[in-house]
Order: C-alpha cells, then sequence, then structure tokens
C-alpha cells in the first residue's frame, strides 16, 4: 500500500491563521487556526474520512490556492478554480456542489439549498453537510443561512461567517 502525502501549509488572513491541506489532485481541506493547534482534529478528520497517509509541510503545492483566497480577501476574485479534492458522502458531495453555485455576495437558506438538490424535506441534513465541508471559503458554506435570514451556524464560528458575507457586500442583503 502507497503511503499518501497531505501537502500542508498555513497563510494569515483577515480571519486569522488558515491552514491549508492539499493532496495531489488538489486542496483537500482548510482549517481556521494554525497547523500546530489543528494537527490533532486534522489528522483526527482525515482518518475518519478514510484518508490516511502523512502531512508534510510543502509550501509550493499550496502556493495556488493561497495566492487565490488571498485575491479574494482583496476583493479581487469572485469565484475559485484551484482543483479540488473532495471526501465525502455521495450526499455531501451533492450539498457542496450546490454551495459551489451560489454566487459571491449572494445567499441562500438551507431550505433554498435542499430544494435545488432535489430533497426538500432534507434540511436539518443540508445543515450537517454543510458543518462537515472540508474546504470553506471556496465551498461557499458561509453563503447559507436561515429561512428567516438569520445568520446560523458555522464551523468556523458565526463571526468569521458574517466578515465573510460583509466582504461581498452580502450582510445588508441580511439585516
Amino acid at each position: 500500500m502507497t503511503t499518501q502525502y497531505f501537502f500542508v501549509d498555513e497563510m494569515d488572513s483577515p480571519l486569522g491563521t488558515l491552514t491549508i491541506v492539499a493532496t495531489d489532485h488538489g486542496v483537500c481541506h482548510i482549517h481556521f487556526g494554525s497547523l500546530q493547534k489543528c494537527t490533532a482534529t486534522l489528522k483526527a478528520k482525515l482518518k475518519k474520512q478514510g484518508m490516511k497517509g502523512e502531512l508534510i509541510r510543502c509550501n509550493h503545492t499550496v502556493t495556488p490556492v493561497k495566492q487565490q483566497l488571498t485575491e479574494y480577501f482583496n476583493g479581487q476574485r469572485f469565484s475559485f478554480d484551484v482543483p479540488i479534492d473532495l471526501y465525502g458522502t455521495a450526499f455531501q458531495k451533492k450539498v457542496w456542489e450546490a454551495l459551489r453555485k451560489i454566487g459571491y455576495g449572494e445567499t441562500r437558506s438551507y431550505k433554498q439549498v435542499a430544494q435545488e438538490i432535489g430533497a426538500p424535506k432534507a434540511v436539518r441534513a443540508i445543515g450537517g453537510a454543510n458543518n462537515q465541508n472540508p474546504i470553506p471559503i471556496i465551498i461557499p458554506c458561509h453563503r447559507v443561512i436561515g429561512s428567516n435570514g438569520a445568520m446560523v451556524g458555522y464551523g468556523g464560528g458565526l463571526d468569521k461567517k458574517e466578515q465573510l458575507l460583509s466582504l461581498e457586500g452580502a450582510i445588508e442583503k441580511i439585516s
């Protein structure tokens, strides 16, 4: 059995330090916090998804991701085109693909996402898949809000969700 390598590096952002993880196929995780603080959590998440391998610090592999995130935070990028390497259930992947279609500065409710993927009664499951999104920001789960327009749930914390929506100019649409 071949050892899989996960290439990791950090970057500073307006949200604090982000740890970025990529495989040979693309970015597979973004974590809020430093590598030192999230290594145990990262290893547990990778293991839970059936991904076993070695973490290798590697700036070169994640440079395109860091560049596009920097452009996004500077208001110069409105969508991402870096390769991604998603691991999750078929349902989660379907939800994450729907999230990728939500445009910059737009929001959708969990109910709207459920309807979009043809599972109108799966609102809670949409929330669960949203919560398990391994690549926040690039897969814009921050753009999903409550049916009443309230900001609910965000793995990085509601303050980060608010910052991202404010950056995109969507915050006025929620208030």
